[in-house]
C-alpha cells in the first residue's frame, strides 16, 4: 500500500538539489534566494568541474556526483531539473521512483505519452511532481486571473499571442536537433498553449500548421484553439522576433500582457480601438515599441497599466509554490497540474502531425 506524501513539518525553507549546470539552473539558484521557504543546498552534474564551479559560485553546495546518490539523499526534499529536454523523462522517473519530487524544466518531456507516464508514477508513488513553467505563477499572471473573474472586458471574443525569437540556424544546438528535443512548439510555442489551457481550461478544437526547418523540426507554427464563443490564435517561431504580446479581447475592452508575455510584469486593460493602437502598436520595431512605450506613459482615455515588477528573473514565485504544496503534503500544484503539461504536449503533437507548410 502507497503512503500518502509526508508534510514537511519543519519550519526551516524546503531543502533543493539542482540537476544540470546550465542557464536555466543558474537562474534558479539566483532566484531561490529570494524565496523564504526554499533553499539551494547541493548540485548534481556529470562533470566534476562543472559541478565544482557552479557549487563554489553559489556558496559552496554540496556537490553530489550522480544521479542515483540524488534519489537516495535523504538530505534533499527536492529536485529542480535544468537538464536537456530529451533527459527529462528517465531522469524523473528515476526521482519519483524513489519518492522525490520533482519540479522539471519545461518542456515537461517531448511527448504526451511521456507526460502521461510520469503522471501516473507520481501519483503511484504519491510524491510531487510539476513542470516548471514559471510564467503562471508571475503575480502579473494572479492579477490578471482576478481581472478575468470580474468580468473586466466581458465576455471573451478573442485571443492573439505570439512568442517568436529569431534563431540562427545551427542543425547541431538544441533548437534545431530532433534529437534534442529540438523545434519552436516545445521551446516557444509551449508558452502560449500553457498559458491559454490555465486561463481558459481545455479547448474544444485544434487546428493549425507548421513549417520545417531543414533538420525536419518545427521552424515556427500557428495554433488555434477553439472555445465556446472565441478562438485562440497562438503563434511561435525562430524565424523572426515577434510581438511576444499575449492580448485577450473582450465585448467591453481588452487585457494585454505586455512584452515579453512569458517574463509578464505589465497588463494594459484598453477600453477603446485609438488607446489599444497607440499602447500596443501591431509592428516590433524598435519605433514601435517606443511609440507604444511613450503612450503607456501618458494619460490617455481609455487606457490603465498595471505593473506588476519584481526582483530578478521571476522564478522565486513558482519556486515558493511549489515548496508551499510540497511542505504541505502536496502532490501536484493546481495552477500547474500535470495533465495540463501533458493536454499541451498533445496541442503540439497535433498540430506536429499535420504535413508541414
Amino acid at each position: 500500500m502507497n503512503t500518502p506524501a509526508k508534510v514537511l513539518t519543519s519550519a526551516k525553507p524546503l531543502k533543493w538539489a539542482v540537476l544540470g549546470t546550465g542557464s536555466i539552473a543558474t537562474t534558479f539558484a539566483n532566484d531561490i534566494q529570494l524565496t523564504k521557504n526554499a533553499a539551494l543546498v547541493a548540485v548534481c552534474s556529470r562533470t566534476a568541474e562543472a559541478a565544482i564551479t557552479f557549487s563554489n559560485r553559489f556558496g559552496g553546495l554540496r556537490i553530489i556526483t550522480d544521479i542515483d546518490s540524488l534519489a537516495a539523499d535523504p538530505l534533499i526534499d527536492a529536485v529542480y531539473l535544468a537538464t536537456p529536454n530529451t533527459a527529462h523523462f528517465e531522469q524523473a522517473r528515476t526521482l519519483l521512483n524513489a519518492g522525490k519530487p520533482v519540479l522539471i524544466e519545461k518542456p515537461l518531456v517531448t511527448t504526451a505519452a511521456q507526460a502521461r507516464a510520469l503522471a501516473g508514477l507520481a501519483a503511484e508513488k504519491q510524491t510531487f511532481a510539476m513542470e516548471g513553467l514559471w510564467t503562471v505563477f508571475l503575480p502579473a499572471i494572479n492579477h490578471l486571473r482576478q481581472l478575468l473573474a470580474d468580468g473586466t472586458i466581458g465576455a471573451i471574443t478573442g485571443i492573439h499571442a505570439e512568442l517568436a525569437y529569431a534563431k540562427t540556424f545551427d542543425g547541431n544546438s538544441r533548437f534545431f536537433a530532433p534529437s534534442l528535443g529540438g523545434g519552436s512548439l516545445l521551446d516557444l510555442g509551449v508558452y502560449p498553449i500553457a498559458l491559454t489551457l490555465a486561463l481558459f481550461g481545455s479547448p474544444k478544437t485544434t487546428t493549425g500548421r507548421w513549417s520545417a526547418a531543414s533538420t525536419g523540426v518545427d521552424m515556427s507554427a500557428d495554433v488555434a484553439l477553439g472555445y465556446d464563443g472565441f478562438q485562440a490564435r497562438l503563434s511561435c517561431g525562430f524565424d523572426r522576433n515577434g510581438a511576444n504580446r499575449f492580448i485577450i479581447e473582450g465585448e467591453t475592452g481588452s487585457l494585454v500582457i505586455d512584452a515579453p508575455f512569458l517574463r509578464a510584469s505589465r497588463i494594459i486593460l484598453t477600453r477603446n480601438r485609438i488607446a489599444h493602437h497607440l499602447a500596443v502598436p501591431s509592428g516590433s520595431s524598435r519605433l514601435s515599441r517606443a511609440a507604444g512605450k511613450l503612450a503607456r506613459r501618458l494619460p490617455l482615455p481609455g487606457l490603465t497599466v498595471y505593473r506588476h515588477g519584481f526582483p530578478g528573473d521571476g522564478l522565486q514565485f513558482e519556486i515558493a509554490a511549489v515548496s508551499r504544496a510540497i511542505l504541505a503534503g502536496q502532490q501536484q500544484q493546481p495552477e500547474m497540474p500535470l495533465s495540463m503539461s501533458a493536454e499541451a504536449l498533445g496541442i503540439i503533437e497535433t498540430i506536429r502531425s499535420l504535413p508541414p507548410s
